[in-house]
């Protein structure tokens, strides 16, 4: 019902197109929008803003034909399917190192191409219809990968398990997958033959910044939650909200919440000037989730047991926020890519246009 209400303001599938149902806004629209809708915990499924669809959605729109955007994107749009990207693999396979450790592969034989191989923390999985996927084509350790498409009917791949998470479970899941020969057209590959890490390179820099607009509206969600409850709570002759102690928790989580929607906001103008902005991205990415935890955190403190409790959302939101320093890139990763572009840059490091 939500969902349909969302179609009926004009707040769906806001990337978009509008000439495919969407709004055609911009990614600093974008960051505007998505941190509001994420102020509640199912906010970005109600307006078709959720990972991975959103990423996946970006991706396709960018870089598909027309003939892909009609068979794999507009579906995902209409909100008639949901879908997935396969990209990670169990130990010694791919995590941040697909380049040099994917062992998934696929084989060209005739117009089709014959993937085997296993994934895991397929996010979404579980009831997706519409799976972007990254296999090894080559050895060529620049351009050994490439991107394809494929539908759940499709023969030759199984759902092994939906990996039990420390955190809530949210839509499809995170899944392991095992490839035993499934097939699959050459029409559905993206972009060329060896040009998957490029693939997932233009969808997963706006998606890592996606997932930092939500968790800032999360983020500011819980001092909201935790505000309402120092204000009401009595303690020691006065109002909890009162107390300097209260306020110095308060101040300190606000302060990184502001930090970090500058951060999301100049990369997102970034990325709209046509520049990769990936080491803005990075910054972000890392200090956002470090914020999101953080906000949680002292809101857990400021409510005391009931925040601890299920009263209230924020052990849902603080189970939720460890996987942030992970998805998408650990934060170790982005800090080498933040080291690496400063010891490259010198002192361009610091500029601020593109």
């Amino acid at each position: 019902k939500l969902r349909e209400k969302s179609k009926a303001a004009g707040l769906w599938a806001l990337a978009m197109p509008i000439k495919r149902g969407g709004r055609g806004f911009n990614t600093v629209g974008m960051a505007a929008c998505y941190e509001e809708m994420a102020r509640s915990i199912f906010g970005p499924v109600v307006f078709n803003a959720a990972a991975p669809d959103d990423g996946n959605m970006y991706v396709l729109n960018k870089i598909g034909t027309e003939k892909q955007k009609e068979k794999w994107l507009q579906p995902i749009i209409d909100g008639e399917v949901r879908s997935s990207i396969t990209m990670t693999e169990p130990h010694p396979g791919a995590g941040s190192d697909p380049a040099g450790m994917m062992k998934t592969t696929a084989k060209k034989i005739g117009n089709k191409w014959l993937v085997h191989g296993r994934k895991w923390y397929a996010t979404g999985a579980d009831g997706a219809s519409h799976f972007l996927l990254l296999a090894r084509t080559s050895n060529d350790p620049r351009r050994g990968l490439t991107a394809f498409m494929f539908h759940k009917d499709q023969p030759g791949w199984r759902l092994i398990r939906r990996i039990p998470i420390m955190g809530p479970e949210e839509h499809g899941g995170h899944c392991e997958l095992e490839f035993d020969g499934l097939e699959i057209p050459d029409e559905d590959r993206i972009l060329e033959v060896g040009h998957g890490l490029k693939t997932v390179q233009i969808r997963l820099g706006t998606a890592r910044l996606t997932h930092c607009m939500r968790w800032l509206g999360m983020a500011k969600r819980a001092l909201e939650i935790s505000d309402l409850y120092v204000s009401q709570r009595d303690a020691f002759g006065g109002k909890l909200r009162e107390r300097e102690s209260i306020q110095l928790l308060q101040g300190a989580a606000a302060k990184e919440i502001m930090i970090g929607r500058l951060l999301v906001m100049h990369a997102a103008w970034k990325l709209d000037q046509g520049d990769f902005a990936r080491k803005e991205i990075s910054a972000a990415k890392v200090h956002v989730a470090d914020t999101l935890h953080q906000s949680i955190d002292s809101s857990i403190q400021l409510c005391g047991a009931k925040g601890y409790s299920k009263d209230l959302l924020l052990e849902w939101m603080y189970r939720y926020a460890r996987q942030a320093r992970i998805v998408d890139g650990a934060s170790e990763v982005h800090k080498m890519v933040l080291a690496r572009t400063f010891q490259d840059k010198g002192i361009d490091f610091w500029s601020w246009g593109v």
